[in-house]
């Protein structure tokens, strides 16, 4: 299948991928500022270990 014949998801009116990655980089950027790199790297470890329990919260409810 090429990419011509898949079918692109519908935008969502309002939605700007673009500003939400911005404001993601904006915060994030605020977030870690002054931090040393094994601050940094504690942040992003948490960051993943949460959003890895919100996936597995997300498919146990799918399985409901």
């Amino acid at each position: 299948m090429t990419t011509h014949e898949m079918a692109w998801p519908k935008a969502i009116p309002g939605f700007s991928a673009l500003k939400m990655k911005q404001e993601l980089q904006d915060r994030i950027y605020r977030e870690t500022e002054g931090m040393t790199d094994e601050e940094v790297r504690e942040y992003i470890r948490k960051g993943a270990e949460e959003f890895r329990k919100d996936i597995e919260r997300r498919r146990a409810e799918l399985k409901k």
